[in-house]
């Protein structure tokens, strides 16, 4: 259970809000700390009656000891935490899925321009972190971000905004609406936008820009996009 899965997959532990959706009974150390946190974060793809995992834009996993997805036909992006299983799977890696967990999936929002946009989607501080959970990759951006809440549970909403910029497609703003909430406790979380509303690269990597308003002032950041071949 300790072996590497492919470099793609790192350990690190994460804030999440939603239970664990456990999918194997392990008869391994219940308190092996390599199995409690994320190695793997996946796109789920149902495929006629089963799924499989898109690890990268190349790379697809084959769960061995799940036949139906869990979310149905809904693909979703997950953190998992995966381990490289022996049983044939074709062109696909064999994996264990130990755990798996879903990942808020959604949509990017158009501009309705500047002041409209604080208005509807919010304007508070917030900052994406800079570790393997934040990536574009199989036509998804993939953002772990962290910001105050408060003592409450008030729902907090992000939001990354599209059509930002009339002359580059690929310019957007994430943005977060605190609704108003106490600043007290410094919280992560993580949040997966759909990309395939963008304009097609036709196979072409492009630059993927994405501004905010973080703790520290306004920034920017750029990743490598292309367009999913489906």
């Amino acid at each position: 259970m300790k072996q590497e899965l492919i470099n793609k997959f790192l350990v690190a532990v994460v804030v999440v809000s939603s239970a664990f959706i456990f999918q194997s009974c392990l008869d391994d150390d219940d308190n092996d700390y390599n199995l409690l946190v994320p190695n793997a974060l996946v796109t789920v793809r149902p495929e006629g009656e089963s799924f499989f995992l898109q690890l990268d834009d190349s790379t697809k996993l084959k769960p061995s000891n799940i036949t139906a997805s869990p979310y149905g036909k809904k693909q979703v992006r997950a953190l998992a935490n995966l381990t490289l299983s022996s049983t044939k799977a074709d062109d696909y890696k064999p994996v264990v899925v130990n755990w798996m967990d879903s990942i808020l999936t959604k949509k990017p929002v158009v501009t309705q321009g500047v002041e409209k946009d604080k208005e509807l989607y919010g304007e508070d501080p917030i900052d994406i972190m800079n570790d393997w959970m934040t990536v574009c990759e199989d036509g998804y951006m993939t953002i772990h971000f962290a910001a105050y809440w408060g003592n409450t549970n008030v729902k907090h909403v992000v939001n990354l905004v599209s059509g930002t910029n009339p002359d580059n497609p690929y310019e957007l703003v994430f943005r977060h609406d605190s609704k108003k909430d106490e600043k007290y406790v410094y919280r992560d979380g993580i949040v997966a936008f759909d990309l395939s509303g963008l304009p097609d690269t036709e196979g072409k990597k492009v630059k993927l820009k994405i501004s905010w308003k973080s703790l520290q002032g306004d920034k920017t950041v750029e990743f490598s996009y292309c367009t999913r071949k489906d």
